[in-house]
C-alpha cells in the first residue's frame, strides 16, 4: 500500500509539473487596459490629382484587449479602441493663412498577432495584424485670421448634388494594418510604440465634383501606456 501511495503521489506531482510547465511555455490568457497619444494625418491626393500635404493632428486612443495564448510566446490579441483621428492643413491665397482641424472619433478594433519574449524581469513585445474601425462622429474647424468656423461632418459612402455644401464628409468604415512594438514589466505595467496604415479611402464619391475624386487614407502613430492583469 505505501508503495501505491508513493506512485500516486509521483504521479500527482508529474502531473501537476506538466501542467505548470506547459503554463510556463505557453503562458496564461491576460486582459490588458490602455490609453495613450495618437499623432495622425490624412494621407492620399486632392481632387486635382495632387498629393495631400497635411500636418499632424494629435488625439487620443483609450481601450481594452484579452491576449489569447496561441503558441509558445505567441498570442492573439484582439480589442476594442475608442481613437480620435485626423489631420491638419494649413492654405494660402489672397486673403491671407487658414488652417483647417479635421477629427473623426472611431470606434476600432485591432485584430494582432504578438510575440512576447522574456527580457530582463519583463517580456519585450513586437505584434502585428489589421484593424477595422468605424466613425462615430467628427468635427472640421477652419480657422482664418479673427473667424473660426466649426463644420459638421456627416458619414456617407456617395455625397450628392443636393447634399448641403458645407458639410465635410468621410466614409465610416475604415480598416488597414497595426505594427507596434513595447517592453512589459513583470507586474504588468507596459509600454508601446504603434503605427498604423489605413488601406481604405474614407473620403466619399462626390457627385458634385467633375474632376477626379479626391483619396484620404488615416496614417499614423502613436503612443501607449497600459495595465495587464
Amino acid at each position: 500500500m505505501k508503495t501505491k501511495h508513493i506512485i500516486i503521489a509521483c504521479m500527482l506531482a508529474l502531473s501537476g509539473s506538466f501542467v505548470t510547465a506547459q503554463e510556463t511555455e505557453k503562458g496564461k490568457m491576460s486582459f490588458g487596459v490602455l490609453g495613450g497619444v495618437n499623432f495622425q494625418t490624412f494621407n492620399g491626393k486632392d481632387s486635382d490629382g495632387d498629393k495631400l500635404e497635411n500636418d499632424m493632428l494629435i488625439g487620443y486612443h483609450a481601450g481594452v484587449n484579452v491576449a489569447i495564448p496561441i503558441a509558445p510566446q505567441i498570442y492573439f490579441q484582439p480589442g476594442v479602441l475608442f481613437s480620435i483621428k485626423g489631420a491638419k492643413n494649413t492654405t494660402f491665397d489672397v486673403t491671407g493663412t487658414g488652417t483647417g482641424t479635421y477629427k473623426i472619433s472611431y470606434i476600432e478594433v485591432p485584430l494582432n498577432v504578438v510575440y512576447k519574449g522574456l527580457l530582463g524581469s519583463g517580456y519585450v513585445m513586437v505584434g502585428f495584424g489589421p484593424y477595422v474601425s468605424y466613425g462615430i462622429k467628427g468635427k472640421a474647424t477652419i480657422e482664418g485670421g479673427p473667424v473660426t468656423v466649426e463644420l459638421p461632418v456627416e458619414f456617407k459612402n456617395v455625397v450628392d448634388i443636393t447634399d448641403p455644401a458645407l458639410t465635410t464628409y468621410y466614409k465610416a468604415l475604415d480598416a488597414g494594418g497595426n505594427v507596434f512594438f513595447g517592453y512589459e514589466m513583470a507586474g504588468g505595467l507596459f509600454l508601446q510604440l504603434n503605427a498604423q496604415l489605413g488601406m481604405l479611402n474614407i473620403k466619399p464619391e462626390d457627385n458634385r465634383i467633375l474632376s477626379t475624386n479626391p483619396e484620404v487614407k488615416n496614417t499614423g502613430y502613436g503612443l501607449s501606456l497600459g495595465y495587464r492583469f
